[in-house]
């Protein structure tokens, strides 16, 4: 049989004439492989999945019936294009009187998106022209960069390491490097590392971005999901921040609204007009009554408190586990993710080459499902939004954790 023309056609940037064809698994494919091979060897044990990176909790029935109500609003049904004024105005608000964050203009300095993702796909196709560079962090979320590379741009990584407090070493850049770049990503709360910034990061990154003309994308999905005394901090509430740059909140994991993709982007009123003059063609708005019910979550931040003190919770319970088993690990200040260094390998038996080794390891021998990041050392990211359904619940789950690893002596 004739090879399809339509494969000729494919564009390179997602395989070209290969696609399709490709053996290499990614990551994700093969946590999903491995999760099914282990269930099917033990079909009486239950998986613990520890590497979900979305809520366990539904939104709060305040939230959802404000859906209810203004979706059977007939003047609710059609496009919202950029967005809901009544949205823009409560996410100023909200950065306010969470952050600290004053005078945003919700109508040139606030917008809205159908997620943070979208977002971040969207803004290199404002600001990247053929062989601009975007600089990232790993490990990390790659989506500006992959869209990026799309167009023609360039990405440069930066690692994050233990013995920079999980921070980017940005004087590691070379001047050209810093000539060419026109973004710069920068996510805290970390996602994997659960890493926190502090002011002086901050300012450090203003300072970097005005002398090598570079705009700051920070990406805030988890400011606000923090505890032990951490203070939810944004990028924008320092001084000189709105020159060089924008942030980016989402309503996903502040308000357990994953799969409602509800998100805003402010600061920098040239970064949020270009950012909605692209947006402008390619979506037509969230749906006005999924906007709505935004507001009513922008106006109750102690929603996220609550969920805050879960996590907190389960946080102490995860290390607490881990720490008995022998890894060296400390609890976040933020964020429902914990990284952890992967053990050499095991007592008188097999090593761990990477933690993709490790990962599979879990999952197939102990039922315990993480995401392994090798990107800058070995690690393996837990979560802990897995379902339970209370603190006695908890407990009986991260026991369980325990119990499947108590036989195993890992080398460190």
């Amino acid at each position: 049989m004739t090879e399809s023309f339509i494969q000729k056609m494919i564009a390179e940037r997602i395989g070209g004439s290969q696609f399709g064809k490709d053996t290499v698994l990614y990551k994700f494919e093969k946590i999903k492989r491995a999760k099914r091979a282990a269930q099917k060897k033990n079909p009486d044990m239950n998986l613990i999945d520890l590497g979900v990176g979305e809520p366990d909790w539904m939104a709060e029935p305040e939230v959802i019936e404000t859906l209810y109500k203004a979706a059977k609003c007939k003047e609710n049904r059609g496009y919202t294009d950029n967005g809901l004024l009544d949205f823009k105005e409560a996410a100023a608000d909200y950065m306010n009187n969470v952050y600290h964050v004053k005078g945003l203009n919700p109508v040139l300095e606030v917008n809205h998106g159908i997620g943070s993702k979208p977002i971040l796909a969207l803004l290199p196709l404002a600001f990247i022209n053929p062989g601009d560079i975007t600089i990232m962090t790993v490990p990390g979320y790659p989506v500006m960069g992959t869209t990026t590379q799309a167009i023609g741009g360039e990405v440069v990584n930066l690692p994050l390491l233990a013995e920079n407090n999980f921070l980017p070493d940005l004087d590691s850049l070379t001047a050209e490097q810093c000539k060419r770049a026109k973004l710069l990503y920068i996510n805290y709360p970390n996602n994997p590392t659960g890493a926190v910034a502090n002011k002086e990061f901050f300012a450090k990154v203003i300072d970097f971005a005005k002398k090598h003309n570079i705009i700051v994308v920070s990406d805030a999905a988890y400011a606000a999901l923090t505890f032990d005394g951490e203070v939810p901090l944004s990028f924008l509430s320092m001084d000189g921040a709105k020159d060089v740059g924008v942030e980016i909140h989402s309503l996903s994991k502040a308000y357990n609204m994953t799969g409602w993709r509800l998100a805003f982007i402010c600061g920098n009123e040239l970064v949020v007009k270009a950012f909605a003059a692209v947006k402008d063609n390619n979506d037509s708005g969230q749906f006005a009554a999924i906007q709505k019910a935004g507001v009513y979550c922008l106006k109750h931040p102690e929603i996220t408190e609550k969920t805050s003190l879960k996590y907190s919770r389960r946080h102490n319970l995860l290390v607490a586990a881990l720490q008995s088993l022998g890894f060296s690990v400390k609890k976040p200040k933020a964020s429902f993710y914990l990284y952890v260094k992967v053990p050499k390998g095991i007592k008188g038996g097999r090593s761990f080459a990477s933690a993709e080794d490790f990962s599979e390891y879990l999952i197939v021998e102990k039922m315990l499902s993480t995401v392994p990041w090798d990107d800058a050392g070995a690690y393996v990211r837990f979560s802990v939004t897995f379902e339970a359904g209370g603190e006695a619940e908890e407990q009986e789950i991260i026991a369980n954790v325990k119990q499947r690893l108590a036989d195993v002596h890992f080398v460190f």
